[in-house]
């Protein structure tokens, strides 16, 4: 009788964990590809560049840990991009909308894979205009995943 109560607190536990307010989570993007990581870098930083977004960080993490010693280490990278436009538009219709920028897109090897993935801004807001306005703004991110793996 203990161990079912214990379980059943247990999984309302869980429960409770995964629940998050309403645009407070963060709702991924990812594809992949067989192509070469630097190729599917080189094609990630012309989508950027091709819907108007200016690269304002690249970490090569992959790289640094290698460099480091770890000379198996494989790739990782991660890409944050602005559009100072959309980032006018979107903190005047919400300022607290700051915390989803920079956008961020990170890249990685795993079994032979080339993987891209970016996150994707909540579109379940109290604020309509603004709901609008980030699922663009995911449409925009998803197109620029979807061309850096494209084959």
């Amino acid at each position: 009788m203990f161990r079912r109560l214990a379980v059943l607190i247990g999984l309302f536990f869980l429960a409770s964990c995964a629940s998050s307010p309403p645009g407070e989570y963060l709702l991924y993007y990812q594809a992949e590809t067989k192509k070469p990581y630097d190729e599917v870098l080189d094609e990630l930083k012309s989508a950027i560049a091709e819907n108007n977004f200016r690269i304002t960080a690249h970490s090569r993490v992959g790289k640094v840990i290698r460099d480091r010693g770890d000379k198996d280490f494989p790739e990782f990278d991660t890409i944050q991009f602005c559009n100072l436009t959309h980032a006018r538009t979107m903190l005047l219709i919400e300022p607290e909308a700051i915390k989803y920028m920079p956008c961020n897109v990170v890249m990685y090897q795993r079994n032979g894979k080339t993987i891209v993935r970016t996150h994707l801004l909540p579109t379940d807001t109290d604020n309509p205009e603004l709901n609008r306005f980030l699922e663009t703004m995911n449409q925009k991110l998803k197109a620029i995943v979807d061309f850096a793996v494209e084959e």
